[in-house]
């Protein structure tokens, strides 16, 4: 389980709700549900921040609908996962001697080294 991530506030040490991202271009500031992931350009908020939110004269500030309560997965979050460690689960075909080529994995794929591949062009 991963760490709740805070207020990005200074001083703030509450839980985040929300997630403030500017748009410079078009002088708006965007408040909407707690991202899934901390990204480096925007800014994690406690409800009570993100209530008192104002923006700079001349900005407009969109509010998207947030839930305050706390973040669980929802249904559809947990069987994607359970899909998808069952896709990994999966035993592939496999080529000569019963190791898997990059052709049987992925027919684009002519070679990998680690996590690189090499892709043929789709007119070959």
């Amino acid at each position: 389980m991963s760490p709740v991530r805070r207020c990005s506030r200074t001083a703030c040490g509450r839980p985040a709700v929300a997630t403030l991202t500017y748009v410079y271009a078009d002088s708006t500031a965007v408040l909407g549900p707690l991202a899934t992931y901390a990204e480096p350009h925007c800014y994690d908020l406690c409800s009570e921040h993100s209530e008192r939110l104002t923006a700079p004269r001349g900005w407009e500030v969109v509010r998207l609908a947030t839930d305050t309560g706390p973040v669980r997965p929802s249904g559809d979050d947990l069987e994607a996962l359970a899909n998808a460690v069952r896709e990994a689960a999966r035993p592939h075909e496999r080529g000569q001697g019963g190791a898997a080529t990059a052709r049987d994995i992925d027919p684009m794929e002519v070679a990998r080294r680690g996590h690189l591949r090499v892709l043929r062009s789709p007119d070959q």
